[in-house]
């Protein structure tokens, strides 16, 4: 029995370890997940406000060089993503495709105005900042006209913000209580070792010395979970671009990149800091209360 007691202690431990890693990857993942709604959300919500434009209608007697000079300036400019010139043929043509008949023989002649599409980048989309660039445009003397759908571009704005402050406070709200999971499953490791903790102080050992290495292989199961945690973010987004393509997409290698550097730090930090607060506290307990 004796000779076995040491086998069964390494067996329990690495099995507390597993434990420990398992949980946390668990609760990392599921942090990985909300940042993959939310990169999904931001990109979302950029594609519909750079789906507006904005029409800037042209005199009937503007002359194609003045036309194309404004094209060029207003693709120049760093809040424009493209611009597409409409003449008055290709208007009528897309105007008659869409009715399914000939307006311009009925009307005799062809009303539509020659117009140059502006999208723009979805951080110039505010109400505020399309009125000082129709301002801009507006002192150009051959156009006519500039129409944009103010209500619906102040509606995706609005819903925008408000989705993005539910999102944040869910956010900080799953954070905490991941906080709170993983500080208490180190907690309990931390625990477990009470004991070798207070055997190491009777023989001399500095709380420096007793701390380091708990910190270490702390900092080790935290990149391992995160590890894993991204293992099965990547086994998620295969799974959501194969069968979900049209509904979700994730084209941000930037912003995934940075979200799996996050949940590494996260998931390293959160377990250095957990194991550091936990083993003081067992330094400074008294050995009477480490029966309890």
């Amino acid at each position: 029995m004796k000779n076995k007691e040491p086998g069964y202690s390494k067996t329990r431990l690495r099995s507390s370890y597993l434990t420990l890693v398992f949980s946390v990857s668990l609760v990392l993942f599921l942090l990985g997940v909300l940042g993959l709604v939310l990169i999904n959300a931001r990109e979302l919500s950029d594609y519909l406000r750079e789906s507006l434009s904005f029409w800037v209608m042209l005199d009937d007697e503007a002359k194609e060089p003045d036309i194309r000079m404004l094209q060029k300036d207003l693709d120049a400019k760093p809040y424009v993503k493209s611009t597409e010139y409409v003449s008055k043929d290709a208007a009528a043509a897309k105007m008659k495709k869409e009715l399914g008949e000939d307006f311009i023989s009925f009307l005799g002649d062809n009303p539509l105005p020659p117009t140059i599409d502006v999208y723009l980048h979805a951080g110039f989309t505010s109400p505020d900042s399309v009125a000082k660039i129709e301002k801009y445009v507006r002192e150009y003397p051959f156009v006519k006209e500039v129409y944009y759908q103010e209500s619906l571009l102040f509606l995706i704005n609005e819903n925008v913000k408000k989705i993005s402050l539910f999102l944040l406070v869910i956010s900080t709200f799953l954070f905490l209580i991941a906080l709170t999971i993983i500080n208490n499953t180190i907690r309990l490791s931390i625990y477990s070792r009470r004991f070798l903790i207070r055997t190491m102080q009777v023989v001399g050992a500095t709380r420096g010395f007793i701390r380091r290495p708990f910190l270490i292989q702390s900092a080790i199961h935290g990149l391992l979970a995160a590890l894993v945690a991204m293992s099965l973010l990547m086994g998620l987004l295969y799974l959501i671009e194969k069968e979900f393509f049209l509904m979700f997409s994730f084209e941000s290698t930037y912003l995934l990149l940075l979200l799996g550097a996050s949940i590494i730090i996260t998931g390293v930090l959160i377990n250095i800091i957990s194991t550091y607060f936990s083993v003081n506290r067992y330094l400074s307990i008294s050995e009477d209360k480490l029966y309890y």
